[in-house]
Parts: structure tokens; sequence; C-alpha cells
């Protein structure tokens, strides 16, 4: 483990904890087992989904950097706990699309499952008051949330990120539908990948049968979310 201190908690999310470390530069991001959905109108528990999402993050992270991907991990410290770089998060939710689901199939009035054309990338503010409302890149740059280098920056990553998921999954029989993406700016302000990569934050589709391995099947009341968890860690980290 790197030489550090796990010092108080700066902050609890609906699916995480952060702490201060004795390194300034570094943060200790926990993963909960607690659950969300509906912009946090629904709540309840995964059993073992911080477990999941922690360590299938922490694992396609490290794949990501191999593919010149820069991203916030250092180092997974427990099955739960990963020491990150300390970001200030971009105030933008990236969400890629390669298929029609959920609200873009509400929105858009297109049959769920629908392949589209080509990838799409969509934009919300990140802000929980407002329920996270869409934006383009107009909004983005009127609202100084980043420059224009950044939001192409975060474009250029966001894509590459799904070019490689896309093709990584499917050798696991596993069909990327959408996801979303979180970035953060080190100290220096060089954008990284940071959040989660996970079955909270995309949408996994078994290839034969198209079968939700995702929040979807808690978001929905379709049960069987811990055991579609727990089939994604088996499937990419053979556990």
């Amino acid at each position: 483990m790197a030489n550090v201190e796990k010092l108080e908690q700066l902050y609890e999310g609906k699916a995480k904890k952060v702490y201060k470390t004795s390194d300034p530069e570094l943060y200790i991001v926990e993963y909960k087992d607690d659950a969300t959905a509906l912009n946090g109108l629904k709540k309840g528990t995964i059993r073992g989904k911080g477990v999941v999402n922690n360590r299938m993050s922490n694992h396609m992270m490290r794949l990501l950097e191999k593919e010149g991907i820069p991203t916030h991990y250092v180092e997974e410290l427990s099955d739960r706990e990963t020491l990150v770089k300390k970001v200030s998060i971009v105030p933008l939710e990236v969400i890629i699309r390669n298929i029609a689901a959920g609200s873009f199939s509400k929105r858009y009035g297109v049959e769920e499952g629908t392949e589209l054309a080509i990838p799409t990338i969509e934009f919300s503010l990140k802000n929980d008051d407002l329920g996270d409302p869409m934006i383009n890149d107009y909004h983005a740059l009127a609202l100084r949330l980043c420059t224009e280098e950044e939001l192409n920056t975060i474009k250029k990553y966001a894509f590459a990120v799904n070019a490689f998921m896309k093709d990584y999954l499917l050798k696991a029989g596993v069909i990327l539908v959408d996801f979303k993406l979180e970035f953060g700016k080190l100290s220096d302000g060089t954008i990284v990948l940071a959040d989660e990569i996970s079955p909270d934050t995309c949408r996994f589709w078994d290839v034969k049968t198209h079968a939700h391995l995702d929040k979807d099947l808690f978001r929905r009341d379709l049960g069987g979310a811990e055991e579609a968890y727990q089939e994604m860690m088996k499937r990419l980290l053979g556990e």
C-alpha cells in the first residue's frame, strides 16, 4: 500500500464515501452497498455491490490507463477501498449510448434494444436538486462548467472508453448498451477519468439472452440484482 494514512471523511454520496489522507493530493474512496434510483426517490441495498463496483471499476481503469486514457486510479487498498488522485469533478455527467434504452427510448420514442447508427454522447448537469437536466455543449461553455478544450478532451476520452469497453465486454459475452462517465481535473488542470465504471453506471446485457446485468434490475423492481452484479464480477475478474 502507498504510505498514506486515512483521515477524516470529506463526503458521503449515494454509493460512496470519500476520505482525506495524509497526502493532500490523494483521497480514499469507500464503496457502499446502498442503492438509489430515480434521482434518489427509490432507495435500498444490493448486498455485495460495493465490492463488485470497487473491484470492477479498478480493473477497468487499469485497462484504460494502458489504452492511454488517464484516470484518477492509484491503488486498490481492499475489497471496498481504493486510493485515488484528488480531482475537482467537472460538473457534467457524460452519457455514451450504443443501443436505445431507458430515458433515451422514452424521450425519442425508440424501441428499447434498437441499435443506434453511431455511438452518441449526451451531457447532463451534475445537480441532484435539479434532477440532472440534460444540457448541450453551448450550455456547458456558457455556464463555465469547462473550457472548449476540456470539453473536446472529455469527448475524445469518452468515445475512446466506449470503443475499448465494447470490444472487451463482448469477449465476456456482454453487450455495452450505454454508460455514464465523470471526469475531473488534477491540481495542474489535467483532465482524467474519475468516479466509477460498474453495473451502477453502465447498462450491461447478456449477449445471447439480453438479460440485464446491471442496476436496471433494482431500478425496475425486476429482482436478481445481487446475482447480476456477481455475474459481472465473475465474467470480468473470473471470481
